[in-house]
Parts: structure tokens; C-alpha cells; sequence
């Protein structure tokens, strides 16, 4: 392999990516044992190759674009927008969330792509206006880029996916350099959004599931039947977990969503707190990776989209990690890099082969560093 091609490629973000995924390809399949149905991790390993394939042909080209043409970001930013809204009249129903387009036995599902594209276009938008951030107008006037797609997402109805581009939208404007009373007045604003949300737009399943989480014992074999067993799962792992044959949660199907929304705690149970320190230590590795780039940044636009995409990865797995232990309500997120889906694992590698892209393009790192 060309020696110029292997410089280009930052290993310390691509190796701890592919190691949760193959954590999360090893979970699926403990969790296949139980239906005798080894389809989905079939899948997942196609998925993941797609996206360490993605990851390293966007090396070959010249993503500078995506600081200095205004126009075509914009384009990338309303083509998002068009499938969000395409999914109310050709989206498929799924667990009472119209989020996916069907093709044939495949789906795709338009948000963790429109997440990335959220991100460039706060990434270009701020990068152009950083003397400027003193003027709140301005600060607000980004929120409408990030309320779009947040608002079409959360009549999907999913209320975990709107709430990450929420926070995608925060952490770029927490990095670029906002004021702190701005943002009490954000946190107020949202406040009011949350309190009108419950009286006039949540679903009523979605009320019920912050209510069990308040209350698990007010719905043990309905809403709260999802946390209690994930709980049990993560405590059955103790110290070095169960592995294949002793994973009775996630082998016997009582834990619920284990490839998906509760693949950490089927983790848990099979690897015990042993495999969990593995764990954490690649996710905390890529996540300072990433800050360090942001950091280490010589413009603007790279410093902000690397903040974005930290804080996505960071927000996502925080409200998926806390809603296996039980202090977050279910919402319905998925874990980044691990959890089965197609969609989701190719648009975090498309976000970290952009990532790697744009900041081998200003040579951020010198070879000694690499």
C-alpha cells in the first residue's frame, strides 16, 4: 500500500471506532443465539465494512469545500431536509415512528445523515462569523438551521433523535465562544419548549415512559419492564461477564431491543465490568482524539465541527448509556459505533472519514505525532 496513502489515515481515530464496532458485531450475535436468526449480524458486518470502506475512500478527496462553498453546503443542508419531510408520506411505521424509508428488506433511515450535514452547516456558518458571536441575533438565527430537521424529526414522533440535534446545535455554539447569559436564556427557552411539548405534542407513550422512568414501579411489566430488565442484565455480568452460554438476559430474549437501544447492557451482561473497562477506554480514547483535533486546529471550521461531532457522539451515548442504567428515560437511542443498524454506522464513519479528512488537509498533526 502506498506509504503516502497510509500518512493520511489518522489510526488513533479509526482503531478504537472499528474496535466498539466489532464489541457491538459480537454482541448482535450473542443476541441472534436466542431467535436462531443470524440475519441482522450479517448484516452489521456488511454495514461495518461499508463504513471502514467509506472512511478510507474519503481520503481521496478534497473535502475544502465544505468551509469555502457556501452554496453547495447549503444544497447538502435542504436535501436533508427534503428526506426528513419525505419520511411523513413515504416513510414506513415502525415501533409508532414513521423514521424510515423502505426498500424491499432494506431501510433507511435519513436522520444520523442529516445529524452530520447539521454540523457542517453550523461548522460554516459560525466559522465565518466568530467576530460576530457577541450579537445574539446571530446565535438565534443559527437555531433555525438546527430546529428544522429538529422539529420534523420529533413529529416523526422520535423525541431521542430531536433531542441529539439539539445538542449537536449547543456544542457548536458552546465552541464557538457564546456568551454564558445567552445560553441561560437558551436553557430558559427550552424549558418553556419542554413544558409546552408535554401539555400539547408529546404522544401519550412517550408521557408514559418519562413517567415510569420517575416512577418504575408504577408499570413493572409495561413501560418499566424495558429498564428493570436492563438493569438485571448489567448487574448479571459482575465482574467478568457471562459470555455466550451465561448470558440468560440477552440469550433468552428478555432483555428487549439488546441489538439496538440495550446493547450496552447486553454488553454488560456478557463481558462484566472487565469488558465494559475496554469499552470506555476506546470510547474515551476516540473522544479526546477528536477534541484534540478540534484544539489543535488551525481554522475555525475545523475546531467547530469537530466540537459537533464529539458532542453528537458524546450526547448519543450518554442518553443511551443512562437509559440502560435507568436515570434517563427511554427515548430510543442507539449507541454510536455499536448498536445494529445501517443507517447510524455509516453516517458516524462518513462523520469520521470527513474528520479525518478536512484536518490531514491543514496538516494538524505532524508525522511524529500520528
Amino acid at each position: 500500500m502506498n506509504e503516502n496513502f497510509l500518512k493520511k489515515i489518522d489510526w488513533y481515530l479509526i482503531i478504537p471506532a472499528a474496535f466498539l464496532s466489532a464489541i457491538g458485531i459480537f454482541s448482535i450475535y450473542v443476541s441472534s443465539i436466542y431467535l436462531s436468526d443470524f440475519t441482522d449480524f450479517k448484516e452489521q458486518i456488511i454495514f461495518f465494512l461499508i463504513g471502514i470502506a467509506l472512511f478510507f475512500i474519503l481520503i481521496f478527496f478534497n473535502l475544502s469545500f465544505l468551509k469555502t462553498n457556501s452554496h453547495l453546503v447549503f444544497s447538502l443542508y435542504l436535501i436533508s431536509i427534503l428526506l426528513l419531510s419525505g419520511l411523513y408520506i413515504f416513510g414506513e411505521r415502525i415501533r409508532h415512528v414513521k423514521g424510515w424509508y423502505k426498500f424491499g428488506t432494506w431501510s433507511f433511515d435519513p436522520v444520523p445523515f442529516s445529524a452530520i450535514i447539521l454540523i457542517i452547516v453550523l461548522a460554516k456558518y459560525f466559522s465565518t462569523r466568530h467576530e460576530k458571536l457577541r450579537n445574539f441575533q446571530l446565535v438565534l438565527f443559527s437555531g433555525l438551521y438546527a430546529l428544522i430537521p429538529t422539529i420534523l424529526v420529533f413529529f416523526q414522533p422520535d423525541l431521542g433523535s430531536s433531542l441529539t440535534l439539539v445538542f449537536v446545535w449547543l456544542g457548536v455554539i458552546i465552541a464557538s465562544g457564546v456568551r454564558i447569559r445567552h445560553l441561560i436564556i437558551i436553557f430558559l427557552v427550552f424549558l418553556l419548549i419542554f413544558v409546552s411539548g408535554w401539555a400539547f405534542w408529546m404522544k401519550d407513550y412517550q408521557k408514559q415512559r418519562i413517567i415510569s422512568f420517575v416512577n418504575p414501579q408504577i408499570d413493572k411489566q409495561g413501560f418499566s419492564w424495558n429498564i428493570n430488565q436492563s438493569k438485571i442484565a448489567i448487574g448479571n455480568g459482575g465482574l467478568f461477564g457471562k459470555w455466550l452460554k451465561g448470558a440468560s438476559q440477552t440469550r433468552f430474549g428478555f432483555l428487549p431491543e439488546s441489538k439496538t437501544d440495550f446493547i450496552f447492557s447486553s454488553i454488560a451482561e456478557e463481558t462484566g465490568f472487565l469488558g465494559l473497562s475496554f469499552f470506555f477506554s476506546a470510547f474515551l480514547f476516540l473522544l479526546l482524539r477528536i477534541i484534540k483535533i478540534a484544539f489543535l486546529a488551525k481554522n475555525n471550521f475545523i475546531k467547530l465541527f469537530s466540537m459537533g461531532f464529539a458532542f453528537l457522539i458524546l450526547s448519543q451515548s450518554f442518553i443511551n448509556i443512562a437509559m440502560c442504567l435507568g436515570v434517563f428515560p427511554v427515548v430510543g437511542i442507539p449507541l454510536p459505533f455499536v448498536s445494529y443498524g445501517g443507517s447510524q454506522l455509516l453516517a458516524f464513519y462518513f462523520g469520521l472519514g470527513i474528520l479525518n479528512n478536512i484536518s490531514r488537509l491543514d496538516k494538524i498533526f505532524k508525522k511524529d505525532n500520528i
